[in-house]
């Protein structure tokens, strides 16, 4: 890969980073409001600085030893290296750093919010969406930076002037997997920590100060109303920065694994199927960030939500038209993965197919929970029967959102796959994630919104300030909600296409539910997302039980603080939510981590006809199921409920009369909003990063748990000419190369037919390899049997003057054009990785022959086995 086109994706992150520190200033320069204001905007900041501090040593004491256990099994494979330690070590703490910057703009951009909103809505708009759009900017580039610059450190550190899908590549690509796993794990324990943070402090400000004391959650007077906004930015902003930062890498890589599979012939040494998802990344930055330009509104009629919906689509577009031309650039004509053909018009099409979902997941995820739309409407009406009628409301409106996005997923996946197989749908995954940054941009503009508006509060500031922080905040919590559509679309298709890796490297055949083993996989996988939840939900009750009794402590035993003459002790509060928030994030997380280590090696062996890398396969479809349906329903019926009881502030009509706030149907409302808290910002949107860390803590153990062919019960899953003889011999050929193989081997044979100066080079010798595997069905070749190849490549080198032909060759069951399909990309395969060795192209051909040249009879099973077989004939001597 001599190319000069992979150095422009990191430079695409450093313009992206660029942008952010420009942003950064100029949100930095704005006015920020008087001193009372300052000064409780300190207090949230300095709250989020002390969250984050704890929750950083936290993960501290789990990184360390994580990465020392990958040092360790990396170091102890052949199919890994111990620098994975090293990728997952960046990975979190890119991570923690993409969390920290939004948490950062966040915590300055708030106040200087409340004080835009002095002035009018569009400057208050212009400060919001800005402050978004450096975290999104920030989160994109650390992505697109971090990702790309591994990929050519470890390219040339591992396979420096090899074929994409030689064996080294392929353990570059399986070390980069790393950084996603760093990336991944520390974004979940974010999500769940700042979720379970915000929704405690959340619950106790909206019980206590509203319902019990008839306050608003951002009074100055509610003890709970710092810790609630200091919520905001650790769980919508750090939580979703990390969040979204490791599904933009998830994303890419697994596009990028799959895509070492495909053997092309391009003008990038062949390169262009993993090129092809970090370009449509850089593009999809640069996309956004010219669109962040075209959110504006003129006056205060304007719709906030239209602006936000103008910049998202010019950014859709921007990047549905360069990701044309690039494709057209980048990929030849025709290209195959493990048998399915398919041409670089239909990536194109698979790319357009993702960005559609997308849009389609957004616009769903919007009319469920946006004011004035039915299903919110719905709720509000049932408010007025009291609390229960509530609460059901939301749960039926819930339950019903996932049926649209669940039907608009599967149209995806047949869609894209039908395009361009696995490949199609991962790279469907990277269209949609290709606009992260703006997508990302729109959703923290919600919480410093949110934020805003609770200091305007606080400082008492006009009603006419407070009424444009609170239209800005009325959007926000649409655009966190289809934000939240948004990620759990993009981890269905990323978890799709990383599971379809896991299977390649783990040499499985299928997820077979007729065997027991893997049935009961695929219920204990369902049952992870049901147990995840309820560990969640359950943290942010004890803490909030916590919240709320000091908080009624502080109004019992503090005098003078409901008539402004003493200030509460936020700090109390602040102690609780973080406290609580570490603790309990540790076991919602180790289950995501420790779940598929426990059944990939703790079932290893264990049935005779059932791998673990089985039953781990049929773990990860429950979950994956289960998950996606659990991170809509929750996440939707939350945001539906909070826009319910927003929608109070100005007033509904139920049977005739109109209600305000603190009227018996607005308290059912915020009961509801207080139940769907936990479901909207802690537990909903953690699933899409649950169900993507195990699939990539899956795709990392795989080479361990790989399936080997004597697991196989299959003799199709290997192309195994005859069992090895016991003699084994050792050769110390002409370049000093010390092989080791068996008497009677290919390896013997070759040597021998060279040096018989007798022995005629022509099509009428042929040499069949004995131990080499394929995964079933695929021209993946197992990795655990490379050495035969590599033996080759050696006798090469020893004998430069010398050509071969790889032969491939099938049985006759099934189709003929399928099995000569088959049996010529395996061939290729093999030469491929015989070029990956240093072999030279011109000295190797290969060619498919399907059924026929048989060895043996194929009435037999036996007789089948050895006519699946991969052969070398020395055209030259």
């Amino acid at each position: 890969m001599d190319s000069m086109i992979v150095y422009l994706v990191p430079l695409c992150g450093v313009i992206g980073l660029l942008y952010t520190a420009w942003r950064f200033s100029w949100v930095s320069s704005q006015p920020a409001g008087d001193a009372n204001m300052q000064k409780l905007s300190g207090y949230i900041a300095d709250g989020a600085i002390a969250f984050l501090k704890a929750e950083w040593k936290i993960l501290a004491y789990f990184a360390i030893p994580t990465a020392i256990l990958l040092a360790w099994l990396g170091s102890s494979s052949p199919n890994s290296s111990w620098i994975i330690s090293i990728a997952f070590i960046i990975g979190a703490v890119f991570s923690a750093v993409a969390g920290y910057i939004g948490m950062k703009i966040a915590t300055k951009a708030n106040v200087r919010t409340a004080q835009a909103a002095r002035t009018s809505l569009a400057k208050a708009l212009q400060v919001s969406f800005t402050g978004g759009s450096v975290m999104g900017m920030g989160v994109a580039g650390l992505a697109v930076l971090g990702l790309s610059l591994l990929f050519i450190v470890f390219y040339n550190y591992f396979a420096k002037g090899e074929a994409l899908t030689s064996e080294n590549m392929r353990i570059a690509i399986e070390v980069l997997a790393g950084f996603s796993l760093g990336a991944e794990s520390i974004a979940l324990f974010a999500r769940v920590g700042g979720g379970i943070y915000t929704k405690a402090a959340d619950v106790g400000a909206d019980l206590v100060g509203k319902v019990e004391a008839g306050i608003p959650e951002d009074d100055v007077r509610n003890p709970a109303t710092i810790a609630d906004n200091v919520g905001d930015n650790v769980g919508d902003v750090a939580g979703m920065g990390a969040d979204l930062f490791g599904s933009y890498v998830a994303t890419i890589l697994a596009t990028m694994v799959l895509g070492q599979e495909i053997n092309v012939t391009d003008n990038y040494g062949g390169f262009s199927p993993v090129l092809l998802p970090m370009l449509i990344a850089g593009v999809g930055l640069l996309a956004s960030l010219v669109s962040t330009f075209f959110v504006r509104i003129k006056s205060e009629t304007s719709s906030v939500q239209a602006a936000l919906n103008i910049g998202n689509w010019a950014s859709i577009i921007i990047t549905f038209v360069a990701s044309y031309f690039l494709v057209k650039h980048i990929l030849p004509e025709t290209l195959s993965l493990r048998g399915h053909e398919f041409t670089s018009n239909g990536v194109f099409m698979s790319i357009v197919v993702g960005l559609i979902v997308g849009a389609l997941m957004s616009i769903i995820t919007e009319y469920y929970t946006a004011m004035g739309k039915r299903p919110v409407l719905s709720i509000i009406e049932k408010s007025g029967t009291g609390h229960a009628t509530n609460i059901i409301g939301g749960l039926a409106v819930g339950m019903e959102s996932t049926v649209l996005p669940i039907l608009t997923l599967a149209a995806g996946i047949i869609m894209s796959y039908y395009f361009a197989g696995l490949y199609g749908v991962s790279i469907a995954a990277a269209g949609m994630m290709a606009t992260t940054a703006m997508q990302l941009a729109i959703d923290a503009f919600g919480p410093i919104a949110d934020n805003a508006g609770g200091i305007a509060e606080m400082s008492q500031l006009p009603p006419e300030v407070r009424e444009r922080t609170d239209n800005l905040d009325a959007v926000g919590n649409t655009t966190a909600a289809t934000g939240k559509g948004f990620a759990i679309a993009s981890a269905a298709l990323t978890s799709l296409a990383l599971f379809a890796a896991f299977v390649g490297i783990a040499g499985i055949k299928a997820i077979d539910i007729y065997k027991a083993p893997v049935l009961a996989g695929l219920f204990v996988g369902g049952m992870i997302p049901f147990i995840f939840s309820a560990l969640c939900i359950s943290a942010v009750g004890k803490a909030a039980m916590e919240m709320v009794n000091e908080v009624r402590r502080q109004f019992r035993e503090i005098p003078g603080i409901m008539e402004y003459k003493t200030e509460p002790e936020y700090e109390k509060c602040v102690a609780i939510s973080t406290e609580a928030s570490i603790k309990q994030m540790i076991l919602p997380g180790a289950i995501a981590l420790v779940t598929p280590v426990l059944i990939g090696f703790g079932f290893r062996g264990v049935f005779a006809d059932t791998s673990s890398a089985e039953i781990l396969g049929g773990l990860l479809a429950g979950v994956t199921v289960s998950g996606v349906l659990m991170g809509i329903f929750q996440s939707n019926a939350g945001g539906a409920w909070d826009n319910a009881k927003k929608s109070f502030e100005k007033g509904v009509v139920i049977g005739g009369e109109t209600y305000y706030k603190k009227s018996e149907p607005h308290k059912a409302s915020v009961t509801g909003d207080t139940v769907g808290d936990p479901f909207k910002d802690t537990s909903g949107p953690s699933m899409n990063i649950l169900i993507k860390l195990m699939s990539i803590v899956s795709l990392v153990i795989a080479p361990y748990i790989a399936v080997t062919s004597s697991e196989t019960a299959s003799a199709e899953e290997a192309t195994i000419v005859e069992a090895p003889l016991p003699t084994s011999i050792n050769k110390v050929l002409s370049t000093g190369a010390n092989l080791n193989f068996l008497e009677g081997g290919i390896e013997d044979q070759v040597i021998k037919f060279i040096e018989d100066p007798s022995a005629e080079a022509g099509k009428d010798n042929w040499f069949n390899f004995k131990a080499l595997n394929f995964a079933s069905g695929s021209n993946v070749i197992d990795s655990t049997s490379m050495n035969e190849v590599k033996n080759i490549a050696e006798i090469l080198k020893a004998f430069p003057n010398v050509n071969i032909k790889v032969g491939g060759y099938t049985d006759n069951t099934g189709d003929d054009a399928a099995n000569l399909k088959l049996s010529s990309e395996r061939a290729a395969a093999v030469k491929a990785a015989l070029v990956g060795l240093g072999i030279a192209d011109a000295r190797l051909e290969a060619e498919g022959y399907g059924e026929q040249h048989p060895a043996a009879s194929n009435d037999t099973e036996e007789g089948r086995s050895q006519n699946r077989r991969i052969a070398v004939s020395v055209r030259k001597k």
